[in-house]
């Protein structure tokens, strides 16, 4: 049976120690708390002081910086990007390649289409098809 874990040095020189996620096997670094049915796939990244709730699914290749919070049944799409401090609502979507900028909000079933990037500190709020509302 291989290591369940990987140390990976960052930019600072320090070396931090990322947990293989039972489900999945995507990288969640010590001081996240994921809970065992979120799914984390392989090649996705969540740092530390992340939250995920029961549901959420990271795909391969996403990024998921410092003190996020993911709502229960989440969607981060495939090598998405998501900023410290950023909070996404249960049952949203990221959509693919998107990118969510620091502390910004993204609201309770919202849907980030592919491509698409949010500034920081934005707080967006969408109706079923994606289109935007009036926060």
């Amino acid at each position: 049976m291989g290591k369940n874990y990987v140390d990976i040095e960052n930019d600072n020189g320090e070396t931090l120690r990322y947990r293989k996620h039972i489900n999945g096997r995507g990288l969640v670094a010590h001081g996240a708390k994921v809970h065992p049915e979120a799914r984390v796939e392989s090649g996705a990244y969540v740092e530390p002081g992340v939250r995920v709730a029961a549901g959420a699914k990271i795909a391969k290749g996403a990024w998921i910086e410092p003190n996020v919070q993911i709502g229960s049944e989440a969607i981060i799409d495939a090598n998405a990007h998501v900023g410290p401090g950023a909070a996404i609502g249960a049952r949203a979507h990221v959509g693919i390649r998107s990118m969510i900028g620091a502390d910004a909000l993204v609201a309770d079933g919202a849907i980030i289409r592919d491509d698409e990037k949010i500034a920081t500190k934005a707080r967006v709020i969408t109706d079923s098809r994606g289109f935007r509302l009036a926060a």
